[in-house]
């Protein structure tokens, strides 16, 4: 009996020293598995971009989003159609785990003519109420500019006079629509404000209001050869200092040419110069803000573009929703 038992306590540790050991192997390799994307603090990329196909129902935007692997959408529908139209096409976003990612307000409400400037400032109070409406995550327009192209350069348009100009504007379209859930944002540019970081940062403090965020497009930032070469940096000190106001961001691509002086042309996503690496990871850090490609001609352009996004996300271990 005394036998019995301790070959008992002797099997009891032998299966002891093997559960030890097979533990400290467990626990040794979860160790040194590589860390999920939730564990690393990371969110799914929502990638989006235009259809190119016609649509005439809820479900079939739907289905051609779902075509093409987009998790995120630009509004599909305008502010002429009816509450109950609207509803639709968010419940079936919602649905679809699609984010209705913004809605264009594109106008100069900048301009000098005072006529176009109140008719620009109307369809930014039009289009900021679609996007409260439907649910977007904002309403985008660029700041304007004081010159004769809606978008172009100008030398007033980078000075105090024009900064104050946009608080006000920006200010007087928020105030009217009074948004609960969604954001007026104005988009990076190269040649008016916001032109960098530090004047989005400006920005923010002196149009104080909660309806005011950010859109990112880091393309349009790069204007110079120095932010050309330099852009990793660039795009992470604007994630580091406007990140919690980001609601949106555009994903194109930038190519310097040889050509003397400086030539900077917009090209499709991988066919530039632009770190994509640090733009996703830091894009990762961010609950649903949507990834949109825009600017291409083929809707064969906009597949290889999505492509090449998706390849460097898999490079680096993101997960796309």
């Amino acid at each position: 009996m005394i036998e019995k038992k301790q070959r008992s306590n002797r099997i009891s540790r032998r299966g002891f020293t093997y559960l030890a050991t097979t533990g400290t192997v467990a626990m040794s390799l979860l160790k040194n598995r590589p860390a999920s994307p939730s564990e690393r603090g990371e969110y799914a990329i929502h990638l989006g971009g235009p259809v190119m196909e016609k649509y005439t129902s809820p479900e079939e935007w739907v289905a051609l989003h779902k075509k093409l692997g987009y998790s995120a959408a630009y509004c599909p529908v305008g502010a002429d159609q009816s509450d109950d139209v609207l509803n639709a096409y968010a419940q079936a976003a919602k649905a679809a785990g699609i984010i209705i990612a913004e809605v264009g307000a594109w106008s100069n409400p900048m301009d000098r003519n005072e006529e176009k400037r109140k008719q620009a400032l109307a369809h930014c109070q039009t289009q900021l109420a679609l996007a409260e409406r439907i649910g977007a995550r904002c309403c985008v327009n660029i700041s304007g500019s004081l010159g004769e192209k809606w978008d172009g350069h100008h030398p007033d348009n980078l000075t105090e006079d024009a900064f104050d100009r946009i608080v006000e504007t920006t200010r007087t379209i928020i105030d009217a629509v009074k948004p609960q859930r969604t954001f007026y944002t104005l988009e990076t540019m190269p040649w008016a404000y916001p032109d960098s970081v530090e004047s989005y940062v400006r920005l923010i403090k002196a149009i104080d209001r909660k309806g005011f965020a950010v859109h990112f497009d880091p393309a349009n930032l790069i204007c110079s050869p120095q932010r050309y070469y330099a852009n990793g940096a660039m795009i992470r000190e604007c994630f580091e200092k406007l990140g919690p106001y980001i609601r949106s961001c555009h994903a194109k691509d930038i190519l310097m040419d040889q050509r003397f002086t400086v030539h900077l042309d917009e090209v499709r996503p991988g066919l530039g110069n632009l770190d994509y690496k640090t733009f996703l990871t830091e894009v990762s850090h961010l609950p649903e803000v949507p990834v949109m490609l825009e600017h291409l001609s083929t809707a064969e352009d906009y597949r290889l573009a999505a492509e090449y996004v998706r390849s460097v996300g898999k490079e680096l271990g993101l997960v796309f929703g």
